[in-house]
Protein backbone atom coordinates (compact mmCIF):
# COMPACT_ATOMS: atom_id res chain seq x y z
CA UNK A 1 0.00 0.00 0.00
CA UNK A 2 1.62 3.23 -0.88
CA UNK A 3 1.48 6.26 1.91
CA UNK A 4 1.88 9.58 0.49
CA UNK A 5 5.06 11.99 2.76
CA UNK A 6 3.71 13.56 5.61
CA UNK A 7 4.91 16.14 5.19
CA UNK A 8 1.71 17.12 2.31
CA UNK A 9 0.10 20.31 3.64
CA UNK A 10 -3.69 20.25 4.29
CA UNK A 11 -4.11 22.53 0.99
CA UNK A 12 -2.36 19.56 -0.71
CA UNK A 13 -4.53 16.84 0.25
CA UNK A 14 -7.55 18.63 -0.39
CA UNK A 15 -6.28 19.49 -3.89
CA UNK A 16 -5.15 16.41 -4.57
CA UNK A 17 -8.33 14.23 -3.59
CA UNK A 18 -10.42 13.01 -6.30
CA UNK A 19 -13.28 10.02 -6.51
CA UNK A 20 -11.64 6.82 -7.73
CA UNK A 21 -13.46 4.20 -9.66
CA UNK A 22 -11.12 1.59 -10.03
CA UNK A 23 -9.68 -0.71 -7.26
CA UNK A 24 -7.13 -2.99 -6.81
CA UNK A 25 -8.33 -5.87 -5.42
CA UNK A 26 -7.99 -6.48 -1.71
CA UNK A 27 -9.11 -5.44 1.62
CA UNK A 28 -7.53 -2.78 3.98
CA UNK A 29 -5.91 -4.05 6.97
CA UNK A 30 -7.82 -2.95 10.67
CA UNK A 31 -4.92 -0.43 11.31
CA UNK A 32 -5.23 1.52 8.50
CA UNK A 33 -8.73 1.60 8.86
CA UNK A 34 -9.15 2.38 12.49
CA UNK A 35 -6.58 5.60 11.42
CA UNK A 36 -8.87 6.86 8.84
CA UNK A 37 -11.82 6.62 11.17
CA UNK A 38 -10.07 8.57 13.96
CA UNK A 39 -9.73 11.34 11.20
CA UNK A 40 -13.22 11.00 10.48
CA UNK A 41 -14.39 11.66 13.89
CA UNK A 42 -12.58 14.57 14.47
CA UNK A 43 -15.08 16.48 12.13
CA UNK A 44 -16.97 19.71 13.54
CA UNK A 45 -20.57 18.28 15.13
CA UNK A 46 -23.16 20.70 16.07
CA UNK A 47 -23.60 21.00 19.69
CA UNK A 48 -20.69 18.64 19.83
CA UNK A 49 -23.19 15.73 19.29
CA UNK A 50 -21.32 13.59 17.56
CA UNK A 51 -24.06 11.25 16.36
CA UNK A 52 -22.40 9.38 13.89
CA UNK A 53 -21.92 5.32 13.59
CA UNK A 54 -19.83 3.78 11.14
CA UNK A 55 -20.28 -0.01 9.95
CA UNK A 56 -16.98 -1.38 7.60
CA UNK A 57 -18.26 -4.39 5.15
CA UNK A 58 -15.42 -6.16 3.28
CA UNK A 59 -17.06 -9.23 2.42
CA UNK A 60 -16.82 -9.67 -1.14
CA UNK A 61 -19.70 -11.50 -1.47
CA UNK A 62 -21.58 -9.18 0.88
CA UNK A 63 -20.52 -6.39 -0.82
CA UNK A 64 -21.57 -7.95 -4.23
CA UNK A 65 -24.99 -8.75 -2.87
CA UNK A 66 -25.47 -4.93 -1.74
CA UNK A 67 -24.02 -3.41 -5.35
CA UNK A 68 -26.52 -5.80 -6.96
CA UNK A 69 -29.76 -4.26 -4.92
CA UNK A 70 -28.37 -0.84 -4.92
CA UNK A 71 -28.08 -0.64 -8.47
CA UNK A 72 -31.59 -2.18 -9.35
CA UNK A 73 -32.72 0.14 -6.72
CA UNK A 74 -31.18 3.30 -8.51
CA UNK A 75 -32.55 2.13 -11.57
CA UNK A 76 -35.75 2.19 -10.74
CA UNK A 77 -35.89 5.48 -9.20
CA UNK A 78 -36.53 8.68 -11.26
CA UNK A 79 -33.32 10.98 -11.98
CA UNK A 80 -34.57 14.35 -13.05
CA UNK A 81 -31.03 15.68 -11.29
CA UNK A 82 -29.09 13.70 -13.61
CA UNK A 83 -31.19 14.91 -17.17
CA UNK A 84 -28.51 17.18 -17.88
CA UNK A 85 -26.32 14.12 -18.61
CA UNK A 86 -28.40 12.42 -21.40
CA UNK A 87 -30.93 10.00 -21.16
CA UNK A 88 -28.01 7.18 -21.03
CA UNK A 89 -26.68 7.98 -17.51
CA UNK A 90 -28.62 5.41 -15.49
CA UNK A 91 -28.01 2.84 -18.49
CA UNK A 92 -24.65 1.47 -16.51
CA UNK A 93 -27.15 0.37 -13.02
CA UNK A 94 -29.14 -2.22 -15.14
CA UNK A 95 -26.42 -4.05 -16.10
CA UNK A 96 -25.84 -6.93 -14.11
CA UNK A 97 -21.63 -6.65 -14.42
CA UNK A 98 -21.75 -3.39 -12.94
CA UNK A 99 -20.90 -3.07 -9.30
CA UNK A 100 -21.47 0.30 -7.75
CA UNK A 101 -18.62 0.22 -5.21
CA UNK A 102 -16.04 0.10 -7.99
CA UNK A 103 -14.93 -3.41 -6.47
CA UNK A 104 -13.22 -1.61 -3.65
CA UNK A 105 -12.57 -3.90 -0.77
CA UNK A 106 -13.81 -2.07 2.05
CA UNK A 107 -17.05 -0.06 2.40
CA UNK A 108 -17.13 1.94 5.62
CA UNK A 109 -20.95 3.35 5.98
CA UNK A 110 -21.51 6.54 7.94
CA UNK A 111 -24.54 6.58 9.71
CA UNK A 112 -26.75 7.47 12.76
CA UNK A 113 -28.95 5.82 15.46
CA UNK A 114 -30.16 9.30 16.15
CA UNK A 115 -32.50 11.96 15.21
CA UNK A 116 -32.02 15.83 14.44
CA UNK A 117 -31.52 18.45 12.46
CA UNK A 118 -28.19 18.67 12.06
CA UNK A 119 -27.33 14.91 11.91
CA UNK A 120 -26.95 14.11 8.29
CA UNK A 121 -24.35 17.30 8.16
CA UNK A 122 -22.59 16.11 10.95
CA UNK A 123 -22.05 12.66 8.98
CA UNK A 124 -21.24 14.31 5.82
CA UNK A 125 -18.87 16.30 7.41
CA UNK A 126 -17.46 12.96 9.16
CA UNK A 127 -16.80 11.32 5.63
CA UNK A 128 -14.95 15.00 4.48
CA UNK A 129 -12.44 14.18 7.07
CA UNK A 130 -12.76 10.69 6.23
CA UNK A 131 -11.74 10.89 2.48
CA UNK A 132 -8.96 13.71 3.34
CA UNK A 133 -7.07 11.34 5.77
CA UNK A 134 -7.57 8.37 3.28
CA UNK A 135 -6.03 10.85 0.65
CA UNK A 136 -3.23 11.87 2.96
CA UNK A 137 -2.27 8.19 3.16
CA UNK A 138 -2.28 7.24 -0.42
CA UNK A 139 -5.63 5.67 -0.70
CA UNK A 140 -8.73 6.88 -3.13
CA UNK A 141 -11.68 7.08 -2.04
CA UNK A 142 -15.48 7.50 -3.35
CA UNK A 143 -18.61 8.79 -2.34
CA UNK A 144 -21.16 6.21 -3.56
CA UNK A 145 -24.88 7.65 -3.01
CA UNK A 146 -26.62 5.28 -5.35
CA UNK A 147 -26.32 2.59 -2.02
CA UNK A 148 -28.03 4.68 0.31
CA UNK A 149 -31.77 3.37 -0.26
CA UNK A 150 -30.43 -0.23 -0.15
CA UNK A 151 -28.24 0.34 3.11
CA UNK A 152 -30.97 1.45 4.75
CA UNK A 153 -33.42 -1.35 4.12
CA UNK A 154 -33.85 -3.65 7.11
CA UNK A 155 -32.38 -6.91 5.60
CA UNK A 156 -29.70 -4.88 4.48
CA UNK A 157 -28.78 -3.31 7.88
CA UNK A 158 -29.34 -7.20 9.38
CA UNK A 159 -27.12 -8.45 6.89
CA UNK A 160 -24.28 -5.75 8.07
CA UNK A 161 -24.79 -6.26 11.51
CA UNK A 162 -26.07 -2.91 12.57
CA UNK A 163 -29.82 -2.29 14.23
CA UNK A 164 -32.78 -1.55 12.20
CA UNK A 165 -32.93 2.13 13.99
CA UNK A 166 -29.71 3.05 12.03
CA UNK A 167 -30.42 5.27 9.06
CA UNK A 168 -26.82 5.08 6.47
CA UNK A 169 -26.31 8.79 5.83
CA UNK A 170 -22.79 8.58 3.59
CA UNK A 171 -21.33 5.69 2.21
CA UNK A 172 -18.04 5.70 1.20
CA UNK A 173 -15.35 3.11 -0.57
CA UNK A 174 -11.78 3.23 0.46
CA UNK A 175 -8.71 1.39 -1.21
CA UNK A 176 -5.59 1.62 -3.27
CA UNK A 177 -6.41 2.84 -6.20
CA UNK A 178 -5.94 0.95 -9.86
CA UNK A 179 -4.60 3.85 -11.36
CA UNK A 180 -3.53 7.29 -10.61
CA UNK A 181 -6.68 9.62 -11.04
CA UNK A 182 -6.17 13.39 -11.77
CA UNK A 183 -8.59 15.53 -9.76
CA UNK A 184 -11.70 16.97 -11.84
CA UNK A 185 -11.84 20.62 -12.14
CA UNK A 186 -13.96 22.69 -10.48
CA UNK A 187 -15.28 25.70 -11.25
CA UNK A 188 -14.34 29.07 -9.76
CA UNK A 189 -16.18 30.17 -6.56
CA UNK A 190 -19.83 31.32 -7.14
CA UNK A 191 -20.26 34.22 -4.66
CA UNK A 192 -23.75 35.56 -4.96
CA UNK A 193 -23.02 38.80 -2.38
CA UNK A 194 -20.13 40.07 -0.49
CA UNK A 195 -21.12 42.68 1.89
CA UNK A 196 -18.12 44.55 3.25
Amino acid sequence: MRHVAASMSVEDVIRRRASVRAYVPGKLPWATISDILSAAVRASTAMDTQPWAFAVVQDADLLKRISDRARLLFAEEPHPELLHRGVHALDVFSKPDFNVFHDAGTLIVIGSQTQGRFVTADCWLAAGNLMLQACAMGLGTCVIGSAIDALNLSEVKAEIGVPDDFTAVAPVVVGEAAASVPPTPRSEPRVLTWIV
